[in-house]
Parts: C-alpha cells; sequence; structure tokens
C-alpha cells in the first residue's frame, strides 16, 4: 500500500517530464556516490567530487520539491 505522496511521486514520474528529468538525474548522483562510498580510501580528488554531488543531489532533491508543490508545471 502506498502513501499519498508516493502516489503523487508515482503520478509525477509518468506525467511530468521534469520531475522525471530531476529524479533521473538524483539517481545518477547516488549512484556515483555509492560507488565512491564503497571505496575504502578516497583520494583529496574523490573527498571534493564526494561534497559535489552531495550538493548537487541535495539540489536535485529541493527542485523536485518545488515540482511536486506546483512550483513548476509540466514540460
Amino acid at each position: 500500500m502506498s502513501t499519498p505522496t508516493e502516489a503523487i511521486r508515482h503520478n509525477s514520474m509518468a506525467n511530468n517530464q521534469e520531475y522525471r528529468r530531476l529524479y533521473e538525474e538524483h539517481v545518477r548522483y547516488a549512484a556515483e556516490l555509492d560507488r565512491l562510498e564503497a571505496k575504502s580510501y578516497l583520494t583529496d580528488e574523490e573527498k571534493i567530487e564526494e561534497v559535489r554531488l552531495k550538493k548537487l543531489k541535495l539540489r536535485l532533491k529541493d527542485q523536485m520539491t518545488e515540482v511536486l508543490k506546483g512550483g513548476r508545471s509540466a514540460a
């Protein structure tokens, strides 16, 4: 049984191209973070990349929330 929020997200994935694009980008950044976090040691460059990806991922989450709130129309 899905929650109302999950239903809204599912509907947005099906009907809102902008939300879908943001979600796919969010998933891509999450996968890159998982790859980095699986390493036992990160170089300085990888640490910087990890922080950058976390910020990008958070920004995308905020943008997805705005789309769900109706802050942007369907693309």
